[in-house]
């Protein structure tokens, strides 16, 4: 086993979907605050497995809840998702595509999120919507070329895109009924 492996930190997070009120399918991502290892990124509610949590979909629940206000009984689980390892913060993540009731407003923990956005999934089914580019991540020694989602005037990357990249044909063929 890798160093790598031994490090690893179990995490887990919602992967939400809902109805918008014109009934386009929304995929609710939240834009971390500019403090901590993920500062500023676009990414799922969740966070890290702590000791009083059973299981990670309880994790996933938990941090949901207390990142962007959603309860426990808005949320139905569609499917469990791949497992994904980041490849510089050390994280295993456990991803659960879950339906979501949209709440009137919305409750962000302003010290984690700063800003939650409702992305509707045709926008980044467009190829305009994806790009690609070059970056100096930590944990690589050379600039590594980078794919990403255009989100408004963000580019969602790294794990979350590696989490989100698989689903969007299947959210197209309308796998799953929201």
């Amino acid at each position: 086993m890798s160093d790598a492996r031994i490090c690893m930190r179990d995490a887990a997070v919602l992967v939400p979907i809902c109805r918008a009120k014109d009934g386009e399918l929304t995929l609710v991502l939240v834009r971390r605050t500019d403090r901590g290892m993920h500062g500023g990124q676009i990414a799922f509610p969740g966070g890290r497995r702590t000791p009083g949590d059973r299981t990670l979909v309880e994790t996933a629940l938990r941090e949901t809840g207390e990142e962007i206000g959603i309860p426990s009984d808005a949320i139905e689980i569609l499917e469990h998702l791949p497992v994904i390892e980041t490849r510089t913060t050390g994280f295993r993540i456990y991803p659960f595509l879950a339906r979501v009731v949209r709440p009137l407003e919305w409750r962000l923990e302003r010290n984690e999120i700063a800003e939650i956005l409702e992305v509707p999934v045709e926008e980044l089914s467009h190829p305009d919507g994806q790009g690609e580019e070059t970056r100096y991540l930590p944990a690589y020694p050379e600039p590594q070329r980078v794919s990403f989602y255009r989100v408004g005037a963000y580019k969602l990357w790294g794990a979350t895109y590696r989490i989100l990249q698989p689903l969007i044909p299947r959210f197209i063929a309308r796998e799953w009924s929201v």
